[in-house]
């Protein structure tokens, strides 16, 4: 059950509406590293969670915080929009409106969709895509999707924040990079609590560790055709993040054989050449044999020509 308090979670304020600006502000919105993404992440992470209580409740109450987070972002859209009752719109109705809204940087469907407010799509109008909301069900892993989701969403806000000169917009930003900040610490801190490095990883870490491969499972493995030496990083050499291996360095071979495919089935009606199973016969390069006209010819090829 939600409630709604017609109040804004903060002071929402633009003191020159600007439409191109409240294009740029659509990212936060509707983009990857937007407020749509992280408030539906930490609710469906709520929804599925199993386990001590306290978990599910944070998720709900900052899933919900986020919620606010879009109701303010929208708001500034509309109130940078309203300045487009002017000569932006006139150009909607010019003689070429589309070329009008690309050099005014105003995106036409904040006009022609949603009748100058914000939509659900990122910057370049592409509707949120679901996927990338993160819910594992796995606590530890969720938490570093969190961290991530904040991360990518603090660094867009202070670019926001670099990319307007209004004083009001500044001050809503510079709210929403503060509340960036306290989210990254507060997944942080269930990932102390879980036990930290050593006590989450590997995740998850209720795999019976004797189960997989023990060869592998703590070399950093170098795909470098020059095949450089070890470079000595942490990474590299030294004790494992988990305390529970030692990194070696190696470089990549192969230890699987070369795939062997069965042939199509007949009902998937592939080409009727790749129904033959017998391996073709390799012709040896530039091989002279008769032609028509008693001459020699040089030819490479598979199978019988």
């Amino acid at each position: 059950m939600f409630y709604h308090e017609k109040k804004l979670q903060y002071q929402v304020r633009v003191d020159k509406p600007d439409p191109q600006f409240a294009r740029l502000l659509q990212q936060a919105i509707g983009g990857i590293e937007g407020e749509i993404r992280v408030c539906l992440q930490y609710l469906f992470q709520a929804w599925g969670a199993r386990g001590p209580v306290k978990y599910r409740d944070m998720l709900l109450e900052t899933g919900t915080e986020e919620i606010s987070h879009i109701e303010m972002l929208c708001t500034a859209v509309a109130l940078n929009l309203e300045g487009a009752k002017g000569d932006v719109i006139d150009g909607v109705v010019a003689e070429n409106p589309v070329v009008e809204q690309i050099m005014g940087g105003m995106d036409p469907r904040h006009y022609l969709s949603a009748g100058l407010a914000a939509m659900a799509t990122d910057a370049n109008g592409v509707p949120f895509n679901g996927s990338w909301v993160v819910a594992s069900g796995n606590l530890a892993a969720d938490m570093y999707a969190n961290v991530m989701a904040e991360s990518t969403g603090r660094t867009l806000a202070t670019r926001l924040w670099q990319s307007t000169s209004d004083p009001g917009m500044k001050d809503m930003l510079a709210f929403l990079i503060a509340r960036d900040t306290m989210h990254q610490n507060q997944w942080l801190a269930v990932l102390e609590e879980l036990g930290g490095v050593t006590g989450v990883h590997p995740i998850p870490n209720s795999f019976p560790r004797e189960l997989e491969n023990q060869e592998v499972n703590y070399s950093f493995v170098s795909t470098n055709i020059e095949r450089p030496e070890n470079p000595d990083a942490r990474w590299s050499m030294g004790t494992s993040m988990d305390g529970k291996g030692e990194f070696k360095f190696e470089h990549i071979r192969a230890m699987g054989n070369e795939p062997s495919l069965s042939p199509p089935t007949k009902e998937g009606y592939a080409q009727k050449e790749q129904m033959d199973t017998a391996p073709p016969t390799l012709i040896a390069a530039f091989r002279p044999r008769e032609s028509n006209r008693g001459g020699t010819l040089s030819s490479v090829g598979l199978g019988n020509q």
